[in-house]
Formats: C-alpha cells, structure tokens, sequence
C-alpha cells in the first residue's frame, strides 16, 4: 500500500508567494509514495486561498478569522490525520524554505528510525536571516535543549515532518506559536526526533507571521505551562513504513 503524505502550509495573506511554495512540493519522488497538499486558510484577506487553488492545492481550510501560527498547525495536523496521512510535513508559506527537499526531510520517518524530524537551517545553510531573528533562535533552541536534556541546532524550524503517530499525539498548547511546545511535548512522550540539514534564504516578498517582540513574550508562558504538563510515554510502533527503500534496506 502506498504511503500517503500530506503537506500542509499555514498561510496567512501569502498570494504573493504560496504559489512558489506549492509548484516546488516534489509530487513523484517516489512510486510508493501519494503527496496531497493542503493550505490552512489562517483568515488571509488577499488572494491566497484563490491562487493556492491556481497553484494545485489539493485540499483548502479555511480559519474565518487570524487565529494564529500555533493555531494553524495544530488545525495543519488535524485535517492531515482525518485525510489519512502517514507522514505530514509542515513548510511556511513564505518560501523561505526548500519545498524541494522534503524527500529528505521524511526519509528518516519512511525508515522507521525517528518519527519527528525537523529540517535544521543551522546544519545546513542559511542566507539573510537578521541578527535579532538569529540571536533569539539560539536563545530559545539552547533553552529547549537544557529543558530536554538532548542538544538541538534549530528549534525555530518551520519546516517538519510528523510520523502518524506523532501527528496524533502532538499537542500545541497555544494559537500565537509552535515551534518550542511541539517538539518539547513530543519528545517528552518518547518520539524520536531528528535534525536535517536544510538551505534557506530568508523571506523577499510579504511580511512574517511572528512579530520579534509579541514572540519573545508569548513563548516564555507556553513553554512554562508545557513544561509543566505531565505526560506518559507513547507505546510508539517502532518499524519502518513499507516502501521499496524500507524492504531494500532490510533485505540487503
């Protein structure tokens, strides 16, 4: 049976780059492998949903009003898991990030050997990213490893992939943002986390979804209630999807 994947792009007044973004998503990379597309709608009030359409999304959700990032995602991996998704795979809507590389972004989950990856700027490239924006990434991915006892390169990451059963346990505790209580939940119930190296360039067209100062003190509260959350540890399916590669490599 082919594994199905679902890319979805939380977008927020994004006509005059989404479609870019969309066109880039590989479709064939791999016989085995089904790729749909789906754009959470986040209340834009420019041509978004219309030219997203145009580019070939496959599925459109649309929030009536701005409900925020943290929202976005968490309604992102909603409808991927009611669309029967086995692997969903997040990309801002800004193409900022490499759509194309997103066969390398969910081979770790394909093999089985992790099942929440995260395409790293840090362990790849990075071009343009201003110096508030970079010094507050290290400042909020350090506190991310300390909390998780586990070092990470780029826990600002909007580029990630969620195994079916992460999508499924996944749980963002507030609308304005993601990026920290993710991966800190997920980790914390026992799901194996994986950096990739990815290029990026920073944003030419539109503006951010986050705001430098609105950021810096809405994470600080949501990382303080995650953290004090008690979670049990997933029994977590441990064996790699079955695709070609997966069977080469376990015959080979």
């Amino acid at each position: 049976m082919n594994q199905k994947v679902i890319v979805f792009l939380p977008a927020h007044n994004e006509e005059e780059s989404i479609v870019q973004v969309i066109r880039k998503v590989p479709r064939n990379f791999h016989p085995q492998v089904d790729v749909e597309i789906l754009v959470i709608n986040d209340g834009s009030t420019d041509r978004t949903v219309e030219v997203a359409k145009e580019a070939g999304a496959d599925h459109i959700y649309t929030h009536t009003v701005n409900k925020g990032l943290g929202a976005s995602v968490r309604e992102g991996l909603k409808q991927s898991y009611q669309l029967g998704a086995d692997i969903a795979v997040m990309i801002d809507a800004d193409n900022e990030y490499p759509a194309w590389e997103i066969p390398e972004l969910i081979q770790p989950i394909l093999d089985g050997e992790y099942d929440y990856t995260m395409g790293s700027r840090f362990l790849g490239t990075i071009d343009g990213m201003r110096i508030h924006r970079r010094l507050g990434n290290y400042f909020f991915t350090f506190l991310q490893s300390v909390l998780l006892r586990k070092w990470i390169y780029d826990g600002q990451s909007g580029m990630r992939a969620f195994s079916r059963q992460a999508i499924q346990h996944a749980e963002i505790i507030h609308d304005y943002n993601y990026a920290q209580v993710v991966t800190l939940n997920l980790v914390r119930k026992g799901f194996r986390v994986k950096e990739v190296p990815i290029t990026y360039k920073v944003r030419s067209k539109g503006q951010s979804y986050i705001k430098f100062r609105a950021y810096m003190t809405s994470v600080f509260p949501a990382i303080v209630k995650e953290m004090s959350r008690c979670h049990k540890k997933v029994d977590i399916v441990r064996k790699p999807l079955e695709t070609k590669r997966s069977v080469d490599k376990k015959t080979g």
